[in-house]
């Protein structure tokens, strides 16, 4: 009876030592991801190409609203002068003008967000596979991303910021 709890004692102090050695080769990191793809120039292209769409689109809009006040402070000016049958044409042309413009900022928006999609999709996933690569190469377990705000708590000094490394991996400064 004493040799078995003497080898149950031995048992149990060998699995607490394996574990106390294995929990101290646990590697944490952390990266704020937000961070890293505003430091990616693919990310500053992308930003102009939408910026650049947007304008377009709103230029456009634009247009079209001062088309249709034009065509309103038209139809007040005559609509004293004109029949019934012409005043009811002006409008159906103003509703038309009105339901073109709403059409259209309707579509602009559809159109946007499709592009932001297109453009920044590629980029992100360029920084997340980075970030796995870096992850896998240096023996993380886990890497954290700050800017989600996920994290509740973490040790600075246990927890490695792999920001440069991933930087350097995607060769930025």
């Amino acid at each position: 009876m004493k040799k078995f709890i003497g080898i149950s004692v031995l048992v149990i102090m060998v699995i607490f030592v394996e574990q106390n050695a294995l929990a101290q080769n646990l590697k944490f990191g952390h990266i704020n991801r937000t961070e890293l793809i505003q430091a990616m120039p693919d990310f500053d292209s992308a930003r102009v190409k939408l910026e650049k769409m947007n304008t377009e689109l709103t230029n456009t809009a634009e247009l079209l609203q001062v088309e249709l006040n034009n065509k309103y402070e038209t139809y007040l000016k005559e609509s004293k002068n004109l029949t019934d049958l012409v005043k009811q044409t002006k409008e159906q042309e103003l509703q038309d003008a009105q339901k073109r413009l709403t059409d259209f900022q309707s579509n602009a928006q559809t159109q946007l967000q499709e592009m932001q999609v297109k453009l920044f999709t590629p980029v992100t996933e360029k920084a997340d596979k980075a970030i796995r690569d870096v992850g896998k190469e240096n023996g993380y377990i886990y890497i954290f991303d700050l800017s989600q705000n996920q994290v509740i708590y973490f040790d600075e000094t246990k927890s490695t910021n792999v920001m440069q490394l991933v930087k350097n991996k995607l060769g930025l400064k």
